[in-house]
């Protein structure tokens, strides 16, 4: 309703056992109602996979296989592992390729590198790891969305700029701004590209869920906390830990192979392809999360 006040009165009336909040960060509303306690038992997952920091919050919903050993001291609420990624993915729909490369500005006879995260996820610091990837594969095209703000979409094509020209390369000649694309556009770019390079320090959820259901080899490099560790959970899941990378170095050797031997990047598209059935629509999670609220709701806490 917009009326703060009298969404929380409803939750009130509802009379939970359990309040899960999806996200706690995103919507600034969320944060407010997550700051009352309007029920005895109140959770948070990763719809914004950062700690509250609300002494109201509980618990912290998370996936296995996302977090690090230590991942407990990164929340002020009390972690939650679930099994796997975590949620019952449904596998997307994947549509019948209608497009072409060059609907997206890409060339025919290019090794197209897809990197379509918000510019923010994008840190300075990694910028040169597409000049480096470029100056090993001649052939690299990288595939970036443009920002809903053409001003921030500026800032990033100067950065890549910087970070060519530094190795002596022309980023014109290599990277290409795609425009923002609507659901079936979006996946028919995925369809079209050869490998899916994941951001440091903030990992891709859905975008790797979906690269991998067009079959597409996905590189990273896992960060610090869960927030960075999404991409490297799904391919956990698949049984693809080759694809994890340690360091930005061997994040670039990675995405060098895939794109120079294309025997190897098909045999990864092949174990991609046979790993869907045990990444998407997984019940364990599910059964775990229903183990665990009936757990909290007959203890009281």
């Amino acid at each position: 309703s917009g009326d703060l006040e009298g969404m929380c009165q409803q939750i009130l009336n509802d009379d939970l056992h359990v309040l899960t909040f999806l996200d706690i960060g995103m919507h600034p509303k969320a944060g407010q109602i997550a700051s009352l306690r309007l029920a005895p038992v109140q959770c948070m997952t990763w719809g914004h996979p950062v700690t509250s920091g609300l002494p109201t919050v509980d618990y912290f919903l998370s996936s296995d296989l996302m977090e690090p050993e230590n991942g407990e001291a990164h929340y002020s609420e009390q972690l939650v592992r679930l099994p796997g990624i975590g949620i019952a993915y449904a596998k997307p729909t994947i549509p019948e390729l209608t497009k072409t490369r060059a609907d997206f500005g890409l060339r025919s006879d290019a090794v197209v590198y897809l990197s379509c995260q918000s510019l923010f996820k994008y840190l300075p610091q990694y910028d040169f790891v597409f000049a480096a990837i470029a100056q090993q594969v001649p052939q690299a095209q990288f595939a970036f969305l443009a920002h809903f703000s053409p001003a921030v979409t500026d800032k990033f094509r100067q950065r890549l700029q910087r970070a060519f020209a530094a190795v002596g390369l022309n980023s014109e000649d290599y990277c290409v701004m795609v425009p923002r694309q609507g659901p079936t556009s979006y996946l028919q770019l995925n369809l079209l590209s050869d490998i899916f390079l994941d951001t440091f320090a903030w990992s891709g959820g859905n975008t790797t869920l979906e690269a991998i259901a067009c079959n597409l080899p996905v590189v990273t490099c896992p960060g610090e906390f869960m927030r960075g560790r999404h991409a490297a959970g799904i391919l956990k899941a698949l049984g693809i830990p080759e694809a994890i990378a340690a360091n930005p170095e061997e994040y670039v050797a990675i995405a060098v192979k895939l794109g120079l031997n294309a025997v190897w990047r098909q045999e990864i598209v092949q174990r991609i392809t046979q790993g869907h059935d045990q990444l998407y629509d997984d019940p364990s999670c599910v059964k775990a999360l229903e183990a665990f609220y009936q757990q909290v709701v007959q203890a009281g806490v």
